[in-house]
Formats: structure tokens, sequence, C-alpha cells
């Protein structure tokens, strides 16, 4: 099981891996796709077209590069759209869990001793 230094409002879990870590914001995401679905039962057409336009400035920011103006554009709907359903998109650490989040980074990325072959099992 992997450890979850910060409990609320949302939770994040830390896992190990051989490059660094991976954060599990399942939880914070969970709430993106409620709201996303709150939003759909009020005005879902609404909706619906905000999407498909950040739909459409994505393809052409792809086409046209890193700093287009339908990049812009993009990143500029994506955040308004964010603003509205999850408070911009920041998941808020509050208190004594922003020391253990970064304790528990810090442990994750810590050098480990590479077990010998006698260890590992090898004859």
């Amino acid at each position: 099981m992997s450890p979850t230094p910060v409990t609320g409002p949302f939770r994040i879990s830390v896992d190990a891996t051989p490059s660094g870590v991976a954060l599990d914001v399942t939880h914070y995401l969970s709430a993106l796709v409620l709201a996303l679905a709150e939003a759909a039962s009020e005005d879902g057409p609404s909706l619906l077209d905000d999407l498909v336009a950040i739909a459409e400035l994505d393809r052409s920011a792809r086409h046209q590069g890193r700093d287009s103006h339908a990049t812009h554009e993009r990143d500029e709907a994506v955040q308004s759209l964010l603003d509205e359903l999850v408070d911009g998109g920041t998941l808020p650490v509050y208190g004594g869990e922003v020391l253990q989040l970064a304790d528990t980074l810090r442990r994750a990325v810590a050098p480990r001793p590479i077990p010998s072959a006698r260890e590992a099992g090898a004859a």
C-alpha cells in the first residue's frame, strides 16, 4: 500500500518508481469528474460546446506549436473551465500534511541499496 501523506481535502498518495515517484491524485480527479457531471446536468449543451471548442483549439495548438495563439487560447479556455469547476485546478495541502508530503517524497526518492546477488537469492 502506498503512503498517503495528504488526507484532505483531497487525498494524495505517493508510490516510488524506478525514476522518481507517482502521485496518486485520484480523489481530486474524481471531484473533477463529479463537477463535470453536475455541470452537464445543469447545462449540458453549454458544457459540450465548451469542451468541443477546447478540443478544436487543442488540435490547432498541436499543429501550430507551443507558442501559438491557439495554444494560449486553449490554455485560457481550460483554465476558465477549471476555475469554474474545481477552484482553478489547484490541490490544497494544509498544515502538517505539507511536511508529511515532503518527507514522503524525500523517502521515496532516497537512494536504496541494491541487493547483492547472494541476498537476491542467487546461488
